[in-house]
């Protein structure tokens, strides 16, 4: 082994906690380097949240051509072009790459292109991306290696070729008929956005519906608004095997409750799941565990079980969300210098960028059922909100729960702009405020965000037994 380089710190993977830990001590004047195999900055601005929310609103700019006369709008003939599309994502991505090597230019934190894995204690070997090794050693090293799409064992899935969100994102030509494998936010996504552009889309779910693990109200209005933009769904399907290959034509094979039967496609989009990114790295070499599913056992402080290691993001099994990384960042930052940060009980927001999107915060209605915890329940519909009604975007609702003592336990916004609707809640929440501390409030006419008033407005009033779940 080669006389290891000394390091200040050694970072693994640069997505949002990896690259931010990175800048960070690298402007505090430490002897920092990130290793990253694949894209620099991580998935979120290369290939997941930033260029599918641009593909995403390209595919809303097409349903308002399609609605065109409901806003009196007479056009011509138009059609989508993809290659457009792909073009605007580029653009962005391209963009934000360019943003990240000023950050590394200016705080001095070195950025090499490889795969990095332990060889010994404090040590990590980089197969370097342009031919050869580099070995490096520090007293702190840092993991934020992600994670990946998966790639199921079903006899023929891998043999067909089928693309990630990472190629869906990408596709220069629309597909004729789209095959989604998966129910979850990321083939949700995808799937109106391609049904916007005029693909033919079928989702494919094994569970009894899409987005499953969502209240019933939240399940049935997604359900609906796909069926009134004519998205197929089939539910409650295994697959249990694919022919073809993707792009060309593909046959799924699925047992369903009724039997079996055959779905054809031109493109089978694979959304699934996420695989963490912790093979091959050595980490069993130095005293890392990692759990059942793959990812690095960490604290609460993501600390791993080796001393002066630590974890971030997806790999340490931490709520797949960019914002959730970066609080990973943040956490194991301020415990560096002496805090007592912990993951145990934080806020963990979420948006769905469906259209209208699903936003959340909190217990959800059928996680307070199943812990036994009362509220009382507010819910409103979107089409009471006069902003609302002004953009012809009236689908959906809002709805809160509510504690015995006023606080808010969560809320969930099905409609337009909900994911702009969290952080006063969420401020809410977070300084234990009842729910009058927002009703209170003078909120500026009209906007979407009126309909916090109008929905806290509508708690119902404690009964002499206090609050109870409702009955559905």
């Amino acid at each position: 082994m080669s006389t290891p380089e000394q390091y200040d710190a050694i970072v693994i993977g640069s997505g949002e906690a990896g690259k931010w830990m990175s800048w960070h001590l690298g402007s505090q004047g430490q002897h920092v380097i990130n290793i990253e195999d694949e894209r620099i900055g991580g998935a979120c601005p290369n290939v997941a949240c930033l260029p599918s929310k641009n593909v995403v609103h390209s595919a809303k700019v097409a349903q308002y051509f399609q609605r065109g006369a409901e806003f009196g709008m007479v056009h011509s003939d138009w059609r989508v072009d993809m290659a457009g599309v792909n073009a605007r994502r580029q653009q962005l991505v391209d963009g934000n790459l360019q943003a990240h090597l000023a950050n590394y230019a200016k705080s001095h934190a070195e950025i090499v292109m490889g795969f990095g894995r332990f060889i010994a204690e404090k040590t990590v070997e980089v197969a370097l991306n342009a031919g050869g090794t580099r070995t490096l050693r520090s007293d702190r090293i840092f993991l934020d290696t992600g994670s990946r799409a998966t790639i199921e064992p079903i006899p023929g899935l891998a043999e067909s070729s089928p693309p990630t969100h990472i190629e869906a994102l990408e596709l220069t030509v629309l597909p004729e008929h789209l095959l989604v494998l998966g129910g979850g936010f990321i083939g949700l996504e995808l799937a109106q956005a391609m049904r916007r552009f005029g693909a033919r889309v079928t989702i494919i779910e094994r569970n009894p519906s899409i987005a499953h693990r969502e209240d019933p109200d939240v399940i049935e209005g997604i359900e609906q608004l796909f069926h009134d933009e004519g998205i197929e769904i089939v539910a409650d399907a295994n697959i249990t095997r694919v022919e073809g290959t993707s792009g060309k034509s593909v046959t799924v094979h699925l047992t369903l409750p009724g039997g079996e039967t055959t779905l054809q496609g031109s493109h089978l989009l694979v959304a699934t799941g996420r695989t963490p990114n912790t093979q091959n790295m050595g980490l069993e070499l130095v005293g890392i565990k990692t759990t059942p599913a793959g990812h690095v056992q960490v604290n609460d402080r993501l600390e791993t079980t080796a001393p002066g290691v630590w974890a971030m993001g997806d790999c340490a099994g931490s709520p797949h969300f960019t914002h959730i990384s970066f609080d990973d960042f943040r956490t194991v930052r301020d415990n560096l210098t002496g805090a007592h940060r912990s993951t145990t009980g934080r806020q963990v927001p979420s948006c769905t960028f469906i259209d209208p999107e699903l936003a959340h915060v909190g217990l959800t209605e059928s996680e307070a059922k199943k812990q036994g915890i009362p509220y009382r329940l507010a819910k409103i519909p979107m089409l009471t909100n006069l902003r609302a009604l002004t953009l012809s975007e009236t689908r959906g609702f809002l709805k809160a729960l509510i504690s015995e003592n006023d606080r808010i336990l969560g809320f969930t916004a099905f409609g337009v702009g909900a994911g702009e609707l969290l952080p006063v809640v969420q401020l809410a929440m977070s300084a234990n405020l009842p729910y009058t501390a927002i009703r209170s409030l003078i909120v500026t006419h009209p906007t979407i965000s009126e309909g916090l008033v109008s929905l806290l407005s509508s708690v119902p009033p404690l009964t002499p037994d206090g609050p109870t779940p409702p009955s559905h």
